[in-house]
């Protein structure tokens, strides 16, 4: 999966709200920062694991934030299922 369909595509970044749609059934790719903080992302990689969806890393913070569109860096973002 590629990290440019963020800025394409409907998503959701941060832990937070990427967690929450990875337990809604709702994500259908996670990607996740090389350098975020393990304790942030442990919990994703684990909730992805469990329910079979693609984790993709991203090399920095600052790269996932770019792709995202966003003014700041991300640990997280979330592609979501078009309902």
């Amino acid at each position: 999966m590629d990290v440019k369909l963020l800025a394409s595509h409907p998503h959701v970044t941060g832990s937070r709200a990427t967690l929450k749609a990875v337990e809604k059934g709702q994500a259908m790719a996670v990607f996740l920062a090389a350098d975020a903080e393990k304790r942030v992302v442990q919990p994703l990689r684990e909730a992805c694991l469990l329910r079979g969806v693609e984790v993709v890393e991203i090399p920095s913070m600052q790269h996932l934030g770019r792709a995202a569109r966003l003014a700041v860096p991300a640990a997280a973002a979330a592609l979501i299922i078009k309902e």
